[in-house]
């Protein structure tokens, strides 16, 4: 067995995975600290060990180690991406270096001449691979609002081989029906992925709802710290999984041992934070829905949420990030100047909140007329509600308001 070992088998190393918890029986809050390797048989540690190891020796020439070179498979990892396919209902998960390198990867099961429907106000990262890099490798994508089936079916082309979904969008919230979209594709051959950052598995368990491949930026939600970069994909079925398995280990896109085991420590509280944030979120929601200079507020928690009665349906919470548009770029940028307790930065999904203005850091690969197309507009910021006390942060946020108002 050689370094670029092709093993499909996803099993993780024995004394890692000891368990008496039925998993089948418990729910979700207990499968986040009762995993199957939150306790090393080996020594009875209450933490997952970290091999912090390149390479793994042959004891046997005739009968290799499991693991044999941490590119192609990694004990730590392994427990890691084993942990993600059981939230997620799948049966194999995989552990990148970021989200883009989940997504890249995944997209690279798709050949020159391919095409991709895709959800059209599109995470600006995803927008950039899809039209800056895979496009000069001649995979093609039509962009869609995937809230209208229609739309997604008159995308359809002879070489139409995925759909990919966003739901809720990045960062206008919008909702598309997964089951309505999966079943359309299925009927097509169709291969369908769906990017589950902002719902994590708490709340969304899109493979339960017919999607084939579940991405994740687990540097957000499911990290929680802003401390980690990572990304994670769980596959529906082996086949899949086999497909994924080739392409982790061909292209090296794998999350390092330190960061699997960070991330692992902050998805056990996933359900706590999850909860209270979404708590402060529809607050925040609320209270700039009743602002008179606020032009629009985008959450799935609003009664007035356009997709709201879908979302319900596929999903058991609305999350944790609120969009809401000021107006223009000006004040956009005014407020982003003047709060003082949330982040202003990239990312969202921390213990901390973070502002972001999606014009110049997340959608910045867009230019100004597609993003106006999608409803990204230059006062639109969007808010990742943390762990503060909610009071507070809508004291900061009604001062930042106020400034030369």
């Amino acid at each position: 067995m050689s370094q670029d070992n092709q093993n499909e088998q996803s099993n993780p190393a024995e004394h890692l995975n000891q368990t008496k918890v039925d998993h089948e029986r418990v729910r979700f809050e207990t499968k986040l600290l009762h995993f199957g390797g939150e306790v090393d048989a080996a020594t009875g540690a209450s933490s997952v060990p970290l091999y912090q190891a390149s390479t793994f020796h042959h004891e046997d020439i005739f009968n290799p180690p499991q693991h044999d070179y941490s590119r192609s498979g990694n004990p730590t990892r392994q427990v890691l991406e084993d942990y993600i396919a059981l939230l997620e209902g799948g049966v194999q998960g995989f552990a990148y270096a970021s989200g883009m390198a989940a997504i890249s990867s995944t997209f690279m099961m798709l050949s020159a001449g391919d095409h991709i429907i895709v959800t059209e106000d599109v995470y600006g990262g995803t927008y950039r691979l899809l039209t800056s890099i895979l496009n000069r490798m001649g995979i093609e994508c039509t962009f869609v609002d995937m809230t209208d089936l229609d739309q997604v079916k008159g995308a359809l082309q002879s070489n139409t081989k995925a759909v990919y979904i966003e739901t809720p969008s990045n960062p206008t919230l919008k909702i598309t029906d997964i089951k309505e979209v999966t079943s359309w594709s299925k009927d097509n051959g169709l291969l369908t992925i769906l990017d589950n950052t902002f719902m994590t598995p708490y709340y969304q368990r899109p493979i339960e709802q017919g999607v084939d491949i579940v991405l994740h930026s687990a540097t957000k939600f499911l990290g929680g710290h802003s401390d980690v970069l990572a990304g994670l994909a769980v596959a529906r079925t082996p086949e899949l999984g086999a497909r994924l398995k080739q392409l982790q280990n061909g292209l090296g896109t794998v999350l390092g041992v330190q960061d699997s085991w960070l991330l692992m420590r902050g998805m056990k509280t996933l359900g706590a934070r999850m909860t209270y944030s979404e708590q402060s979120a529809a607050k925040l929601a609320a209270w700039l829905s009743g602002r008179k200079d606020i032009e629009a507020v985008y959450y799935p928690g609003l009664l007035n949420h356009p997709g709201r009665e879908i979302h319900e349906k596929q999903c058991s919470g609305y999350g944790a990030v609120v969009s809401f548009d000021v107006g223009s770029g000006e004040r956009a940028k005014q407020v982003l100047n003047a709060v003082k307790l949330p982040l202003v930065a990239v990312s969202l999904g921390a213990v901390e909140s973070i502002l972001s203005y999606p014009a110049m850091m997340s959608h910045a690969a867009m230019g100004e007329k597609v993003r106006h197309e999608r409803g990204i507009t230059d006062g639109l910021l969007r808010f990742s509600v943390g762990l503060e006390d909610i009071d507070d942060l809508i004291a900061d946020l009604d001062q930042a308001l106020g400034v030369d108002r």
